[in-house]
């Protein structure tokens, strides 16, 4: 929503659409949608800039068609796949299986993901980070252990397996 107030300062300011879309990383096709919407309902600057991004966010809802019943149901659920896909082993496709168990007129698994992922957006939105190539090295260990046999005496042990990575700038 703060990009949406954004573009719409820097067109009113006389910015054009293919400068904002460079400025903004958004398709110049979503800059000339957004235009549209404002156009259509008649807003000017002042008034935009002066709506919290909650009421901004409403507006665009609210111009939005109901939801389908499957996808209110579905939704219900995401909450606790949200918080059961941070356990080890947990897939999307397993909490798939359990969701079309309860509901076999429900959606099928790429629908499934569809939803999940534009849930997951408006939840937990991500900010990117651009980092100077091999600047800065992220850290972590994977959760699972290997298993590993000493061939001299058979006595099985397990490993950690630590995982490392440059960062990079993402083009």
């Amino acid at each position: 929503m703060r990009k949406i107030k954004l573009l719409f300062k820097l067109y009113s300011e006389g910015v054009s659409k293919r400068k904002i879309s460079l400025q903004l990383g958004i398709s110049r096709n979503t800059v000339a949608k957004y235009i549209d919407f404002f156009k259509r309902y008649q807003f000017t600057g002042y008034e935009i800039s002066a709506m919290t991004l909650e009421e901004l966010d409403r507006l665009f809802k609210s111009d939005q068609k109901p939801k389908p019943e499957k996808l209110v149901i579905l939704e219900k659920y995401f909450p606790y796949f949200d918080k059961e896909l941070r356990k080890t082993s947990v897939t999307k496709e397993l909490l798939w299986q359990e969701y079309y168990t309860k509901h076999p007129d429900g959606y099928q698994l790429s629908q499934f993901r569809y939803w999940y992922r534009e849930w997951n957006k408006e939840v937990s939105p991500v900010m990117h980070f651009t980092h100077k190539a091999g600047d800065k090295l992220f850290i972590d260990f994977t959760g699972k252990k290997l298993s590993i046999v000493d061939k001299h005496t058979g006595e099985i042990k397990d490993l950690e397996v630590f995982v490392c990575v440059l960062g990079s700038i993402h083009m």
